[in-house]
């Protein structure tokens, strides 16, 4: 019984309906709404210096964060996805109280700022060394690759061992520069974008919230 022919266009439809239903999926899961985290601050006269280090002489706005409060703030944000947007919710009772919200707030930014700087000055080197890692690995492969066929006879069991032996050898010595590469870049580049919501996040202020 002859075996029926596919209909090659009928299949080509059938391609072209699984190809709009991933994209129709993906852009679903794109367009969903994005988490919102709310830090919740305080300002006044007494709370304002519970968030520099103590021992910093500089005026407000050019302080170190104290470790403890940037601690609530990556404690606040733990959960947070890549999708989510950050807001800092201030609280003051009076307009004195008011005057700390611009200092604290630069405070913030300039502290994050420079985190961001430096995750992403990390994730460089991170580049730099696993590039390094995985040309030299090449270079390895190829010189043993090149050498093997000039040394070892293919018809010798032993020499054709030796070769399989190679060949395990080289996927050994490439695995872990395409493992770096592929799979260790994305928590830098998590920890960048975190910094760049922390530090660019809105800023809301509330009076006299009971």
């Amino acid at each position: 019984m002859p075996i029926p022919k596919r209909n090659t266009n009928t299949c080509l439809i059938n391609d072209y309906i699984c190809v709009l239903e991933v994209i129709i999926a993906i852009r679903y899961i794109m367009s969903k709404p994005s988490s919102k985290i709310t830090i919740f601050l305080s300002v006044d006269q007494q709370a304002i210096n519970d968030y520099f280090n103590v021992h910093d002489p500089a005026p407000i706005y050019k302080r170190q964060l104290n470790h403890a409060f940037e601690h609530y703030i990556m404690t606040t944000i733990l959960a947070a996805k890549r999708q989510s947007v950050f807001i800092y919710k201030i609280c003051y009772k009076n307009e004195e109280d008011k005057e700390y919200i611009d200092p604290l707030v630069y405070a913030i930014r300039r502290h994050f700022t420079e985190k961001k700087m430096f995750k992403q000055a990390a994730f460089e080197k991170f580049k730099r060394r696993s590039y390094a890692l995985l040309f030299v690995s090449l270079a390895v492969v190829m010189v043993f690759q090149g050498l093997a066929p000039l040394v070892l006879n293919a018809g010798n069991r032993i020499n054709s061992g030796l070769s399989n032996s190679l060949d395990v050898f080289t996927w050994v010595v490439l695995w872990r520069p395409i493992d770096e590469l592929l799979f260790s870049w994305n928590p830098y580049l998590k920890d960048i974008s975190i910094m760049d919501r922390l530090a660019t996040a809105e800023v809301i202020l509330i009076e006299n919230e009971q």
